[in-house]
């Protein structure tokens, strides 16, 4: 009888190898796959410069590439809005982001072009739109392209980069 459990005492130790050697081949498999997606392997997953976004995706005016810094606006943005059933009343904090310090410089010595500009393109949404996330972001869209021109017609630059809401609240 004791060759018996020996016998079964080295299967078991087997098994045990066998989950092992495949737990590790697995674990081996995932980091393999983990590096693969995300390290870059060619120059198509570079970013892409404010020139090439200009020129590729044929969209409006450029920024100069930098380091990004961030202007806060002084005071919410505080308007009414009508809508289907009944006018409300939208809270926004706004910061924009800008690249290099020479842009930070132009967005802190333009804050009331700024605030005007923004005010007028808040103004023009609607309660209906502000409610879903879609007219959220196309209200933050809207607003970068007019803050741009108004800014390349003044300084003859785009300055802001992107227009960030810090804050919203809709009553």
């Amino acid at each position: 009888m004791a060759e018996n459990e020996l016998e079964l005492v080295d299967q078991g130790a087997k098994k045990k190898k066998l989950i092992i050697i495949g737990a590790a081949a697995g674990l081996l498999l995932v980091l393999a796959a983990v590096v693969f997606f995300l390290l870059p392997g060619d120059d198509s997953s570079a970013p892409v410069t404010g020139e090439q976004a200009g020129t590729e995706a044929g969209t409006g005016p450029t920024v100069a590439q930098g380091s990004a810094l961030y202007v806060q606006m002084p005071r919410p943005f505080v308007f009414n809005v009508a809508g289907a059933n009944r006018d409300r009343l939208v809270q926004i904090r706004v910061q924009l982001m800008v690249r290099g310090d020479a842009n930070q410089a132009l967005a802190m010595r333009h804050i009331p072009l700024i605030e005007g500009t923004l005010l007028a393109t808040f103004s023009t949404a609607s309660a209906d739109e502000l409610i879903t996330s879609t007219g959220k972001e196309q209200l933050k869209n809207k607003a970068l392209i007019d803050l741009q021109t108004a800014m390349l017609d003044v300084v003859g630059s785009a300055v802001v980069a992107e227009v960030l809401f810090t804050g919203f609240v809709m009553q």
